[in-house]
């Protein structure tokens, strides 16, 4: 039997509008159409693999970046981060695209994309996949995330110690992580101790602005007017009935898709139903009887 090549992957650096470096990740750069995928805040572009890794074996090209102050990426000197410069990589990300890519956002990332989709920039994005987040969002389920986010400002003595503390956040998880799963997620600092990738100056501005911004996320959701997926989880405490049916009255042409077993961490929970609902919608976006929702 043959095998089947492998899937073409790059890493490079782009430089933001303020000369900070994103890093970024393209498999199958070949391929078409092109998914931008954006993870949620306090992750990496790692979130994406298995997702990105499956869809550009079937044809698309799938870019996945670290967003600034994550992973592999620049961190803001001073420490001084505000929405404006994500949404500005994510403008920026978009249009170094040869045709209009399809914005796949997590969370924070899914908000980034409504506020260019809606807002800044409709041309953007050919579509929107939101996954487990809406402009009005449960607080509790925010504040259990950063929580754990800020609940070890002095690190881990060893993988071991994070990944106990990883399965305690995420109890429905079978599987611990191993080493190599979480030395991306992990930097070892001079103490010898290791703390999580990301600026811990993060959870100053972002996080004290966020909820102020909810006004004008949900009227840039009302303008968005491309194709539209929410995936939400229905295990989730970020994302409710209430906010979903809120979201729908606001955008009425979304397809909603609920996957029961799935938290917050929809992708990490259900990667394999996750990948087919996004291959699903993106082979019907090109579908004869679709209609554009301009036209709805």
């Amino acid at each position: 039997m043959v095998s089947a090549s492998p899937i073409e992957k790059t890493v490079s650096r782009v430089t933001a509008a303020d000369g900070l470096e994103l890093a970024v990740e393209v498999r199958h750069p070949s391929g078409t159409p092109t998914l931008l995928f954006a993870h949620g805040f306090g992750q990496t572009r790692g979130a994406w693999r298995g997702t990105a890794a499956a869809l550009a074996a079937q044809g698309y090209r799938c870019v996945t970046f670290d967003s600034r102050g994550h992973g592999e990426s620049g961190r803001v000197a001073g420490g001084d981060y505000h929405m404006e410069q994500f949404v500005g990589d994510l403008r920026l990300l978009a249009h170094a695209e040869l045709s209009k890519p399809i914005l796949v956002g997590a969370s924070m990332g899914g908000l980034l994309g409504l506020v260019v989709a809606g807002e800044i920039d409709p041309q953007a994005f050919r579509a929107l996949v939101l996954v487990d987040i809406t402009p009005r969002w449960e607080t509790k389920g925010v504040e259990r995330i950063l929580a754990f986010m800020q609940a070890h400002p002095d690190g881990f003595a060893s993988y071991e110690e994070a990944a106990e503390q990883i399965a305690a956040y995420l109890p429905h998880r079978a599987e611990r992580k191993t080493e190599d799963q979480l030395r991306p997620l992990l930097r070892e600092g001079a103490d010898g101790r290791l703390r999580w990738h990301w600026d811990p100056a993060l959870l100053g501005g972002v996080v004290s602005e966020s909820e102020r911004y909810q006004p004008r996320l949900m009227a840039a959701a009302a303008k968005v007017n491309v194709p539209v997926l929410l995936l939400s989880g229905g295990r989730s405490d970020v994302v409710s009935r209430d906010t979903v049916e809120e979201f729908l009255r606001l955008v009425p042409h979304a397809e909603h898709v609920q996957l029961p077993r799935a938290t917050h961490m929809v992708a990490g929970d259900a990667n394999d139903a996750f990948t087919r609902e996004i291959a699903r919608f993106v082979g019907e976006l090109s579908s004869p009887g679709r209609r554009d929702a301009a036209a709805v």
